[in-house]
């Protein structure tokens, strides 16, 4: 009996070259809408879709393989004798090869079209068909990637079969594929946090050497629907991108785009080292830089406007894994090239992400992403801060939001002094922050927390350690001792009413 292919792509690229092996090799070939109109084009001698369904495609070609001409050629285990028989008394022959891409729909959802001209770039035939024929991989060769012409057809010619374990192989993809285009579509149509099922859609982007250390595989997989940061990024110039350069470039990038003014981020082991608002890119930097020029050694670098020429001959005195920004001078860039090594990232888009996953053991956790710093301030204590006060607060507070938890940061002029973190106890994460500010030796500090104090402890502490306002949430049941705490030594206290837990 003749094997027969059915053909149906969107993505045309390589398929003259594969139909003419197939056809070269005795296969007869069916095809349908536009891919039989390329292929007839093309002398590749092929039957219309319509001529084995015996139907006209319809619905302004919805309807064309979704009949049981293609899918009982395709279903039927060859090895049932009842199913071939079945096939016999209905006049209906074995589809041995299905060559299926689907509509693009990955790459059209994201397009500035209508939402009724993207749900038309969902594919209904494409994956019903690589479904069949997956299902059917002992009897049937399912290919849904281009990259796999070379492959079906070299085992071709140096076996003469493909082999059970490429076809399952083959298989696993399509079912890999499809999944992913599903959920991509149930996610365009709803981005409720509360479904039924939890449906993702990322694509991989590139094998990575290995995870948070040298025995973990580690791959970068980037959302199929959402183009946000990083799955917009440039690589100008440096090595490949680590693991840990990802987390640590997200945290950073995310940070910096906070801020309205020129912004520089420093970031190292995934969390702030040291932040500066200023003027310029340039004086934002040598601030961030000053303010902990020992941990932003082998740092991340993240900065949300243009880098010129003079940043650029700074960064490059000390050793840097990566500098991002949304763009860097012709001139700057020359000098930032001349470290082979440092990775040079250009990224013009904001962070936008909805939602967080968490990994558990068994399973995932999912939140509304932290995109809030307050929405409204309660000036809690007989002191009020100052303008200035005030502005450095919410610059603390925006750093603090990054800082894992137990989170301090204590600020002044819009440059952090002293941050510390990731502590058991909030005492211990205030003194780390005031240890590192006090080489500073300035006075009148601000200090952030990310969470209420469920002591006066961390008050009367700072307040001996020149921090004259604090912002922390509130919500603790013993609110009124760190307000009493405050009026008693003459320090200011605003509850931003909105924590910010990282842990």
């Amino acid at each position: 009996m003749m094997k027969r292919a059915l053909i149906s792509v969107y993505d045309k690229e390589n398929i003259l070259d594969f139909a003419k092996f197939l056809v070269e090799n005795g296969v007869e070939i069916i095809s349908t809408g536009g891919t039989y109109k390329y292929l007839k084009e093309n002398n590749i001698d092929v039957l219309e879709v319509s001529s084995v369904t015996g139907v006209n495609e319809m619905l302004d070609g919805r309807v064309k393989t979704l009949h049981p001409n293609i899918h009982g050629g395709i279903l039927a285990i060859r090895s049932n004798e009842n199913h071939m028989k079945s096939l016999k008394e209905n006049n209906i022959d074995t589809i041995d090869y299905v060559i299926v891409n689907l509509y693009p729909f990955f790459e059209k959802v994201n397009d500035n079209i209508s939402f009724e001209e993207k749900v038309e770039f969902i594919d209904i035939g494409g994956p019903t068909m690589l479904r069949s024929a997956a299902k059917s991989f002992e009897d049937v060769v399912v290919i849904s990637d281009k990259k796999d012409y070379e492959l079906v057809k070299n085992e071709l010619i140096n076996d003469k079969v493909v082999s059970y374990n490429t076809r399952k192989y083959l298989a696993s993809k399509v079912f890999n594929l499809t999944s992913s285009y599903d959920a991509a579509i149930a996610n365009f149509l709803s981005d409720d946090i509360e479904k039924e099922y939890l449906s993702v859609s990322y694509k991989k982007e590139m094998n990575l050497r290995y995870g948070e250390n040298s025995h973990q595989k580690a791959v970068f997989y980037t959302d199929t629907v959402n183009k946000s940061a990083m799955n917009n990024i440039e690589k100008l110039n440096g090595k490949e991108l680590s693991f840990n350069n990802i987390r640590d470039m997200d945290l950073a990038w995310k940070l910096a785009c906070e801020f309205e003014k020129p912004a520089c981020v420093a970031t190292k082991h995934s969390t702030p080292c040291g932040v500066a608002v200023s003027f310029d890119v340039y004086s934002a930097y040598i601030k961030a830089y000053t303010s902990d020029p020992v941990s932003i050694f082998g740092g991340v670098i993240a900065f949300n406007k243009t880098v010129d020429e003079k940043t650029a001959s700074e960064l490059v005195k000390i050793f840097l894994e990566i500098v991002i920004a949304p763009d860097f001078t012709e001139k700057a860039l020359e000098v930032l090239k001349t470290k082979k090594n440092l990775r040079v990232i250009k990224c013009s888009v904001k962070a936008s992400d909805k939602y967080e996953y968490i990994k558990v053991d068994g399973g995932i956790l999912v939140q509304e992403a932290d995109n809030t710093i307050y929405d409204e301030l309660e000036f809690v204590t007989d002191k009020k801060p100052s303008e200035k006060e005030l502005d450095d607060l919410e610059f603390a507070m925006k750093v603090c939001k990054y800082v894992k938890s137990n989170a301090i940061v204590i600020a002044k002029d819009n440059v952090t002094l002293g941050i510390g973190g990731g502590e058991v106890s909030r005492i211990w994460a205030s003194e780390n922050a005031v240890e590192r500010a006090k080489k500073f030796n300035l006075d009148n500090l601000v200090l952030a927390s990310d969470a209420f104090f469920p002591f006066s402890d961390v008050v009367e502490y700072v307040a001996k350690n020149k921090v004259v306002s604090i912002i922390q949430p509130g919500g603790s049941i013993k609110d009124q001792d760190s307000i009493d705490k405050c009026n008693e030594l003459g320090i200011s206290m605003v509850f931003s009413k909105i924590r910010h837990f990282k842990h």
